[in-house]
Formats: C-alpha cells, structure tokens, sequence
C-alpha cells in the first residue's frame, strides 16, 4: 500500500530521500506521523528513521535546506532535530534496544529498520513509510497496523509482558492512546497491563504525570481514568483517586460511589473548560471524602470538612507527583477548598454579605469556581437539576448586582496594614491584623461603604478599642 504523502511535505521528503542516497543509508517516515496521518490527524512533528547515521542525515538535509536550519544533536541519544516550514523532524538511526530490569534506560546497538519496529510501543506506531528510490511511498505494516488503525485496537507489536517489562511507561501510553484516539485495548495487551503495573515504579513522577496531564486534556478523561483504575496503575500512582471508589451501605442508606461521581464531574468540567488546573482541581475536589465519611443512624452519611481536609492534601499530591508547587497549587487548593461555597448559597435565600464574602474570598477565580461548581451536579433526577441550575443562576444574578452595587470584583480592602501601621505609629504586630480584619469585616457585612473614608473612620474606632492612640492622619 502506497502512502499519500501531502503536497506541502513533498518537498521536505524528496529532500530527505535525495540526502540518505548521498550518505548511502536506507531512510522511513515512522510512528506517531504515519499513524496520525492515516487517521486524519494534524501533526507537527515528522520522525525518521535511517539504517545509518541519523546525525549525518540531518546535517545533510540541513545543508540542501535555504535558509539552513539549526541542527539540534544530542550525542547521548545519536538523535538529530530540525525545523523545516514550521514542522519538527527528528531523526534517529534504527536502533536494537536490550533492558535491564531495573531501569527503563536501555542498552542500545546500531539495528535494522526490523529491528527498530519491533521496539516500538504499539502496532499503530511501527508503521513505516519507505523514502527509498525502489519504493517511495510504500507503507511497511509488519505486525497489522493498519487493520488495526481500522479496527480501533492499541496491541503492542510484541508479546505485551516484554514490551511493558522493557519500558513500563508504555502502560500509560496505551491508556492515553486509548483515551486520545477513541480507541480500545486489545485483551491481552490489557493483561499485560494488569500483570505489570508494578514495573511502573521505576518510572520517574515527572514522566508520569506528563502522561496523566495528558489524559487530563482530553475530551472525556473518564475513559483513561477508569483504564488507570480497572489495570491497578491507579492505585499505584495516584492512591487518594483510586480510594474514593466503592460505596458502603448501613441501615438500608448507602452513600455515591465518589469515584464515579469524580469523574463525571471531570467530564462535566472539560466540556466548559480546557484549563489543565481547573481541570486538576475537579479531580481532587473529592479528595478528602473517604478520610471524612461517617454514619449517622438518623442523617445517613455525611462528609463533613472534606473540602477542608482535601485543600491541605493538594500539596502533598503535588509534591508526590513533581506538580509545581507554586501559584497553580494555590489555585488548585482554593477550588477545592471553596467547591461547595456557591452550592450553599444556591439553597438559602442569598444575602448581600454572604455574595461578597464568596467574591472576597474566590476573588479573580470566581468564574472557574462557578464552572467546577456547576459541574459537581450531576443527579439524574431533572427535577433537581433544574431546581440547582436555576438556583446558579440566580446566584450569578445576584453576583451581578453585588459588584455593580460595591465595585467588589476583584475588590482588596481599601484600608490596608500600611495605612494602619503609619496611622498609629506601630510595627507589625497583631494589632495591625485585628484593626484590618474588623475594617474588612465591616464592609463585607454591609455596615460601613464601600469606600477609603467610611474605612478609615472605622480604623480609627477600631483602634481606639485596642488603646492606640493616632500618631499622623494623612
């Protein structure tokens, strides 16, 4: 079967093909491009494989290329990379790899394209595409890649315990793979899974969580999570997701599976939003449920402070998995802290300083926490949907006038502990907190204006209450 190469990208191939007939070495298109070709997908990046030098092949196409491009070469790998009319070609020599048991670096020796195929991950990945002047174009399936480019099946090109033994990443690239492409994976390759999800602990966190981001980006995450769980890697990498899975029942009463119920609330999420953190956020929003569940024979289940215990279990999830512990903690952090905030407020009649204290408090968030909020309903009972979507609504209503009304969005305190400390002629000290809280509290109450003179007067009582006596008043 003959490859349809696009017309943009014949130049960069016959470009290839004239520079490995110059340096005498057999050259193919592999992998991820081919694949993503044949399915109709865009792709940037372009592999290529040579039985040689792959160095050299790159710094020849380099220099037929106007004007010639910068070769990146990174000697460890005998890799090669270039950029050519916004694409990136890597070039490698087809390699034979040999593993260790405990590491997934391997031993490498210079190798056929057979040889180089049979190391790849999947089927749909070993394809090859011949640039070669006796058969240009001509696609080399040699273990069924393209029937199972057809049928939707990710199946590892050799047996699955060796090519997830070797290099146990491949665990999660088959589930992402599945999760990306809408495909299903292949029984024993699954099995295979199953067997040696252990081998993932020598992978390092870094590499992992790149894959789970990467699922975490998908349309619908459920797909991969559920893989992640049904294989046991879950357990293993992320245990505090895999832990909310189950439901116990007392007396007749049992509580939702949180699990499930997570991942609805992911999916839910990911058709309002692409951001990874809010993303990460409507994962871990449940977190804490399994450490707080209790039964109560006259209430039936209750998880009482899970939003709290779940906020302080973020930063050890992040440092567990390399995540960075910076700002995108914090946000994550605040989403789970606040998840329930506008839920409460969407089932009592909503007064002024409650709607300010929720945009005090989630403050240039306030829209995302909306968003994850309206995905965290997920009843199957219309009435009730109808009944909370209406009752969000109301509650954005009601965020509306608030802000129109104080010029709280966004809003800090006009009196801050700067204008305290020079007022009164004090240090830093638990003084100048008390006076800022009680000027804060104040305004969000609604019993002084929103405004620079109603908060210094109220600073001044304040004061005055504590025994500090007024130094300078600007």
């Amino acid at each position: 079967m003959l490859f349809s190469i696009l017309p943009h990208e014949r130049k960069i191939f016959d470009l290839v093909a004239q520079s490995a007939r110059q340096i005498g070495v057999p050259a193919y298109v592999v992998g991820g491009y081919v694949r993503d070709r044949l399915l109709g997908r865009a792709t940037k990046d372009i592999d290529i494989v040579c039985v040689g030098d792959g160095i050299r092949l790159a710094e020849t196409l380099a220099s037929k290329l106007t004007p010639s491009p910068k070769v990146v070469v990174y000697r460890r790998f005998g890799t090669a990379m270039l950029r050519c009319d916004g694409i990136e070609i890597e070039f490698v020599g087809a390699r034979k790899e040999s593993y260790h048991t405990d590491s997934r670096k391997p031993d490498v020796e210079q190798g056929s394209l057979e040889d180089d195929q049979n190391r790849r991950d999947f089927t749909i990945n070993a394809l090859a595409v011949s640039l070669n002047e006796a058969d240009f174009g001509q696609i080399i399936d040699p273990f069924d890649g393209l029937e199972h480019l057809e049928r939707k099946i990710i199946r590892t090109p050799l047996e699955p315990g060796k090519t997830f033994s070797d290099d146990p990443l491949r665990m999660m690239r088959a589930i992402r793979f599945a999760n990306q492409l809408g495909f299903y994976i292949d029984k024993n390759t699954r099995a295979g899974i199953t067997e040696n999800k252990e081998r993932i602990h020598i992978i390092s966190k870094e590499r992992i969580t790149t894959e789970l981001e990467k699922i975490l980006m998908t349309p619908k995450p459920s797909t991969g999570f559920n893989l992640l769980f049904d294989t046991g890697l879950l357990q293993i990498i992320l245990p505090e997701v895999a832990a909310l899975q189950g439901v116990e029942d007392r007396e007749g009463r049992a509580h939702k599976d949180n699990f499930y119920h997570t991942l609805e609330v992911l999916d839910n999420l990911c058709r309002r939003s692409d951001n990874i953190w809010l993303r990460w956020s409507a994962l871990l929003h449940d977190i804490a449920k399994p450490a707080t569940k209790k039964f109560h024979p006259k209430i039936g289940w209750t998880f009482h402070g899970h939003e709290w215990l779940g906020a302080n279990m973020v930063p050890r999830i992040f440092r567990n998995l390399r995540l960075p512990l910076d700002t995108k903690m914090d946000y994550v952090q605040k989403m789970v802290r606040m998840h329930l905030r506008p839920i409460s407020l969407t089932k009592e009649q909503v007064t002024d300083s409650a709607v300010r204290r929720l945009l005090f408090d989630a403050g240039p968030d306030i829209e995302d926490l909306m968003l994850l909020c309206a995905s965290d309903i997920t009843t199957k009972n219309p009435n009730k949907m109808a009944r909370y979507l209406e009752g969000y609504e109301y509650l954005k209503e009601r965020m509306a006038e608030v802000t129109d009304a104080d010029r709280l969005r966004l809003w800090q305190p006009p009196i801050t502990g700067d204008i305290i400390m020079q007022t009164f002629g004090i240090p830093p000290s638990k003084e100048v907190g008390i006076v800022k809280t009680a000027v804060r509290e104040a305004m969000l109450e609604g019993t002084i204006p929103n405004d620079y003179e109603a908060g210094f007067q109220r600073m001044l009582e304040e004061g005055a209450k504590l025994g500090l006596k007024v130094k300078s008043v600007s």
